[in-house]
């Protein structure tokens, strides 16, 4: 098994670290998961382009962006697309938590929706 999405484009990346100073002291802000389980030869996804909508820090060492793709921030699984943007592992956060912080938590909508570039992978 192995987890199927977008890596950030790198100039993306560098642009939204800008933009959005990660609030906790580890960094992550390198991917967007579209499926945690799929199978080895699974086809990756077509987009190519991503739209940040939004943001969220549980105030407790988790801290996410919301992202749309395809006009849609919902996941095939139901849950939300998001880029895990810093957490605090000292405090025993881990990324996958972020799923949760978006669904119990919600998120604040950007004023401004941000544009990037996001390239189909494995990891």
């Amino acid at each position: 098994m192995t987890a199927t999405g977008w890596k950030l484009d790198p100039a993306c990346r560098e642009l939204l670290l800008d933009l959005f100073p990660p609030h906790w002291h580890d960094m992550i802000a390198d991917h967007i998961t579209l499926a945690g389980h799929a199978a080895k030869d699974a086809p990756l996804p077509t987009e190519t382009t991503a739209t940040v909508i939004g943001h969220a820090d549980d105030g407790e060492g988790l801290e996410a962006l919301v992202v749309a793709i395809a006009g849609s921030a919902k996941r095939p699984d139901g849950s939300i697309f998001h880029i895990t943007w810093s957490l605090d592992r000292a405090l025993g956060r881990k990324a996958v938590e972020s799923n949760e912080l978006l669904t119990r938590d919600g998120w604040r909508p950007l004023a401004v929706p941000i544009e990037i570039t996001i390239i189909p992978a494995r990891f």
